[in-house]
């Protein structure tokens, strides 16, 4: 079987499983027509604090553009904000066609608009991913702390850790076992081939070279401001969102820590931009712990992510737009 072959199939169980996922979501809506009562929902939500989280929005989006930025310095290579910011946007874009796929995209963008080395810009995405990790886990070890009972109790209603245990250490012991295999195929490929180690190689350096940039930034505490003040942004999103709708506008600070929670749990798995998995969780989430009827819960969950998308959506087009005009311009 080709690689390609293999990638369209792999591609083809993403988006079947996205499909299934919100085709079961919309099941939990009421009536014939489910379209008509999301309209509803979206004609009822309060359109001042839907515009509001698409500032707040924007404004994390300048921040997270401007922190890379910050750590392409040490490295020599002074990018402009306006060229990270439109790369990070075409990023978000590919995202939601290719899941993960947004990482690298940005990097070829900013090569596209300033020949920033794509190893380079890529190492410091990598960074960037590390400390979004820990920040999020922060994050969700608050929300544990605040609201540990109803947490806890929601994830006794999933489907794990029940009798498949033994299938899921089978599944993972073979996982490993793969990952061993085409580590052992890709050494013996290396050896055999000079070209292809030399680019490895070089590939490396530039992203060890990427890598180190954060222990060598001119303002370390900079960087990390920018990184509670994206994620506090993050947090303020769903919050504005929450108070948009009517069934939701009662719940408070720890209602949002919960929900971050479970939606950032729904978005990391490899979906298009978390679609489908964020659609069952956090609906999920709003009829168990916060007593939502499962109808507006479900309708908030759709109109929440839509608008999320929505933005990136523009945004990105908008970005990749531009990109190509510059680059057109400096060509000719």
């Amino acid at each position: 079987m080709s690689s390609r072959l293999k990638v369209l199939i792999q591609y083809i169980v993403i988006f079947a499983i996205t499909f299934l996922l919100i085709w079961f979501s919309l099941q939990g809506l009421q009536g014939e027509n489910k379209w008509d009562y999301l309209k509803q929902t979206w004609q009822s939500a309060h359109k001042g604090w839907l515009l509001a989280m698409a500032g707040i929005a924007m404004i994390s989006h300048v921040l997270r553009a401007e922190r890379w930025r910050m750590l392409m310095v040490p490295s020599g290579h002074h990018t402009k904000l306006s060229y990270s910011f439109y790369s990070l946007m075409v990023g978000y874009l590919i995202n939601l066609v290719i899941p993960r796929g947004g990482e690298v995209s940005r990097c070829y963008n900013l090569y596209k608009l300033d020949k920033t080395p794509v190893d380079l810009s890529f190492g410091t995405v990598v960074v960037e991913r590390i400390v979004d990790m820990l920040c999020l886990l922060i994050l969700i070890a608050i929300s544990f702390a605040v609201e540990s009972e109803k947490l806890f109790q929601f994830i006794d209603t999933l489907p794990i850790g029940k009798p498949g245990d033994s299938l899921r250490i089978n599944l993972l012991l073979f996982a490993g076992i793969g990952v061993l295999l085409v580590a052992i195929a890709l050494f013996f490929i290396l050896r055999s081939n000079q070209k292809l180690r030399a680019f490895v190689a070089k590939t490396w350096q530039g992203f060890k070279q990427g890598l180190s940039s954060v222990f060598r930034l001119e303002n370390k505490g900079l960087f990390i401001l920018y990184s509670v003040l994206i994620w506090l942004l993050y947090f303020m999103m769903s919050f504005t969102v929450l108070k948009a709708f009517p069934s939701t506008s009662s719940l408070g600070f720890s209602a949002v820590l919960s929900l971050f929670a479970i939606g950032s749990i729904a978005m990391a798995a490899p979906l298009p931009g978390g679609t489908g998995s964020y659609h069952v969780l956090v609906p999920q989430g709003l009829v168990f712990l916060y007593s939502v009827p499962k109808s507006e819960a479900v309708a908030f969950t759709f109109i929440f992510h839509g608008w999320q998308t929505a933005i990136m959506i523009v945004c990105g087009a908008i970005s990749l737009l531009i990109t190509s005009y510059i680059v057109r311009k400096k060509a000719s």
